[in-house]
C-alpha cells in the first residue's frame, strides 16, 4: 500500500459532512468494493469521493504537464511529490479556501474522529497519533514540514527512492507547483461538486454499488 498523504485536500473537498469527512480520511486505509460494507452510507460516500478524486487528478493534461517538470530520478515520484505539495499550496493559502482557521479546521477534524472511533482502523489511528505529534495539518504551511512528511513516506515505500532529497529540486519548482495548484486545484472542486450532485440523487445505494 502507497502511504497516505494529500489528507488535508481530501478533507477540504469534503466540505462540512461528517461522514464524508470521515470517508476522505478512510479512503488511503479502505480497499475493495462498498458492497456489503459496515460503514454508514455517508461515510461510504467520502470513500468513493476519496477515489473519484484521486482517479480525476491523475487524468487531467494539466498534472501530467507538471509531472513532466521532474527530472530522473525524482519523476517516478512526481505524483507523490505533487500531492504533497498541493496540501501545502492549500494550508499556506487557507483563508482563501474558508471562513475557519486552519486551527479551528484541524479540531473539527479531530471532533469527527473522536465521535466515529469505533470505526476508524488501527493504521488510520496511527497516522493519527503522528499527526498530533507533528501539529499537522496547520504544519503543513511549513516547507520544512512538507519535506519532513516527503521523507517520511519515503520511508515507508518498499524501494530505494530519493523522497528524503526533495529539498534539493524544491527551490526548482515551487513556483511551477503552486502555478499547478492554480490550474488544477479549480477543475477538481468543479468536478467534486459535480460528483456529489449526481450521487445525491435518487437510487443513491445503487449508484454507490455502481461506483465501487
Amino acid at each position: 500500500m502507497v502511504p497516505p498523504m494529500n489528507f488535508l485536500s481530501h478533507l477540504w473537498l469534503a466540505g462540512d459532512d461528517d461522514g464524508l469527512r470521515l470517508g476522505a480520511l478512510l479512503g488511503d486505509f479502505v480497499r475493495g468494493s462498498m458492497d456489503n460494507s459496515d460503514f454508514p452510507l455517508a461515510v461510504q460516500k467520502g470513500i468513493l469521493l476519496h477515489r473519484f478524486t484521486d482517479q480525476y487528478m491523475d487524468g487531467l493534461p494539466d498534472l501530467g504537464q507538471l509531472r513532466q517538470q521532474f527530472q530522473t530520478p525524482f519523476r517516478r515520484y512526481a505524483g507523490i511529490i505533487i500531492d504533497v505539495a498541493f496540501d501545502h499550496q492549500l494550508a499556506k493559502r487557507w483563508d482563501e479556501f474558508s471562513s475557519i482557521t486552519l486551527q479551528q479546521f484541524d479540531r473539527d477534524v479531530r471532533e469527527v474522529l473522536r465521535r466515529h472511533e469505533h470505526l476508524l482502523p488501527d493504521d488510520l489511528r496511527g497516522f493519527m497519533r503522528y499527526a498530533d505529534r507533528r501539529g499537522l495539518f496547520s504544519a503543513y504551511q511549513h516547507k520544512d514540514e512538507i519535506l519532513y512528511s516527503l521523507a517520511g513516506i519515503g520511508r515507508r515505500l518498499s524501494r530505494p527512492n530519493p523522497l528524503h532529497r526533495v529539498d534539493e529540486i524544491w527551490n526548482q519548482l515551487e513556483a511551477e507547483l503552486a502555478g499547478g495548484f492554480d490550474r488544477v486545484f479549480p477543475q477538481v472542486q468543479d468536478a467534486v461538486t459535480d460528483w456529489l450532485a449526481a450521487i445525491s440523487t435518487p437510487g443513491e445505494r445503487g449508484y454507490l454499488r455502481a461506483r465501487a
